[in-house]
């Protein structure tokens, strides 16, 4: 967890720095210098999780809005010597959820954190965030992402959380239940400031057990409400509860949509063995190398893969210059059954080459694939 600590006073914010590190290793913390034309400090470079403001002045309660509205994702913590009701009350409103007298016990310091871990989805996953988009329009990326994540919670036990990110025409939902989502996307971003894991859950469809979907907006018209800044907080809080996140990014290459990839920790270009698709991989991948992204976190995955194919995936690999991560089998009619029905593929037809391919996905991206048998469906895919 990355804290900062803004004080104008250097001891002050040295007590509190030796304080706040004892609370564990993983907490990384750094001090800034407040001023009186600058009391909030200046968040520059990586945003910490957590900014902790020692002798807060109530004047100061603007600027802090501000902050917290610009960056959701951050916790503040208000050290205080004004800690009456009226204040409180205005400090809430700010999105201020831990407000301590001045000089608190380290104790108190680390009872606030322990709070906002919890809030955060506490500390003990740090899931795998996973990037799926089309490289044009049919290629199946939402068909994978959908049945992937029902794979890695059906057959593998894990906690997954399906983000569809196609804002304008996303229709993730459909492809693996008939449930009618409640909430969406754009409804979560418009109360961003009441986000933690609890209202994230609250938002989404269950799919299955351990399989949450967050869907995408239900008009067009409110694609708009999702800002940059709304997705990173809500992947950084479904990274912490979930052992994967897979987005389903859609083909829009903007501010809200580079936000996941560059939060990825894989990103699959879905393609199929046809020109028109391996031309739009090649322009996407250029993309991600202008970025700075790592082809390490680049895998390919080829959609619709038949072996008469004119194009080999040599040929692929070396065009598009990004290495495959793995084929999925030409099977129409068992996909088309599977999409229609909002059935996933692996419970519709668990033997064929297309949930057997998902099911290598799966394995290859679970830590342990021999824990597979533990999953609640697991004989479901047992060999006979």
């Amino acid at each position: 967890m990355k804290i900062r600590i803004l004080s104008d006073n250097h001891d002050s914010a040295e007590r509190l720095r030796a304080t706040l590190a004892q609370a564990g290793k993983s907490m990384d913390v750094a001090v800034g210098h407040a001023t009186s034309s600058e009391p909030l400090g200046a968040v520059n470079g990586t945003v910490p999780d957590v900014v902790v403001l020692d002798a807060f002045r109530p004047a100061n309660l603007g600027a802090l809005e501000q902050l917290t509205l610009r960056y959701p994702q951050i916790e503040p913590i208000v050290i205080t010597a004004d800690t009456s009701s009226d204040f409180l009350l205005q400090a809430f409103r700010a999105g201020v959820r831990e407000v301590l007298p001045i000089s608190p016990s380290p104790e108190a310091l680390h009872a606030a954190l322990a709070r906002i871990t919890r809030k955060r989805g506490g500390s003990a996953t740090n899931g795998k965030i996973l990037a799926l988009t089309s490289c044009k329009g049919g290629s199946g990326a939402t068909f994978l992402a959908t049945n992937l994540a029902w794979v890695l919670a059906a057959a593998h036990g894990k906690r997954v959380a399906l983000i569809d990110l196609n804002l304008q025409f996303g229709d993730a939902a459909m492809y693996v239940t008939d449930q009618k989502p409640a909430s969406n996307l754009a409804l979560v971003c418009q109360q961003i400031h009441r986000l933690d894991a609890a209202f994230l859950q609250s938002a989404m469809i269950e799919v299955a057990p351990g399989f949450h979907l967050l869907a995408a907006p239900d008009d067009p018209a409110h694609s708009t409400d999702v800002r940059p800044e709304h997705v990173e907080a809500i992947l950084k809080v479904a990274r912490t509860n979930y052992d994967f996140v897979i987005v389903d990014v859609g083909r829009s290459l903007d501010a809200v949509s580079l936000k996941p990839f560059d939060m990825a920790d894989m990103i699959f270009p879905v393609v199929q063995l046809t020109l028109p698709f391996i031309r739009e991989a090649k322009r996407l991948v250029e993309v991600f190398v202008s970025l700075g992204y790592p082809m390490s976190k680049v895998g390919l995955v080829v959609n619709r893969q038949h072996k008469n194919s004119d194009i080999s995936l040599q040929d692929v690999e070396r065009t598009v210059k990004a290495k495959l991560f793995k084929t999925v089998p030409n099977s129409y009619d068992t996909v088309a059954a599977s999409v229609n029905q909002g059935e996933p593929i692996a419970r519709l037809a668990k033997n064929s080459p297309v949930t057997k391919a998902l099911r290598e996905i799966a394995e290859s991206l679970v830590d342990d694939p021999e824990k597979a048998s533990k999953g609640w469906l697991s004989r479901l895919f047992a060999t006979h």
